[in-house]
């Protein structure tokens, strides 16, 4: 799919006032959303990623710029995100910081109920996919770790 199509796409969700638009083309599937703040995103098959200019939606996911392969941290629920403790404290974790397999990444509001999300193997912070506040569905890339 091409990226002009999918820049088109976000332009008729924008535009109409939709919240969510999806398409499927040659077996590629693409879901366009907007949340509360009126940011929108992007969902190529399973794996969020902000729909930003750098966006190659032929670019593997699993791999970044260098081909290092890439651990993906999905959302275990549907709720708001928040990357720190409280708005006043630092973020849990920051870009190419060195985390260890268990230790808390975020934490997701679902319905008052805070639920931390862990790292699931020891590595380093290579991306951090979502930002403060958003509300992410189930499944949703949260963080993609370099193993280490």
């Amino acid at each position: 799919m091409e990226l002009e199509k999918v820049k088109s796409l976000a332009d008729i969700l924008l535009n109409k006032g939709l919240t969510a638009i999806e398409i499927e083309e040659s077996g590629l599937r693409i879901r366009l959303e907007k949340n509360a703040q009126g940011t929108v995103s992007a969902q190529k098959e399973s794996n969020a990623v902000n729909a930003a200019p750098a966006w190659v939606p032929d670019a593997d996911p699993g791999e970044s710029a260098e081909g290092i392969a890439l651990t993906e941290v999905p959302s275990p629920l549907v709720g708001v995100v928040y990357l720190a403790p409280s708005p006043e404290s630092e973020p849990y974790v920051s870009l190419g910081q060195r985390v260890e397999k268990g230790q808390v990444l975020c934490i997701i509001d679902a319905m008052k109920m805070l639920n931390e999300v862990a790292s699931p193997v020891d590595g380093v912070i290579g991306e951090i996919c979502v930002e403060n506040g958003a509300v992410v569905d189930y499944g949703a890339c949260l963080f993609r770790l370099r193993e280490e």
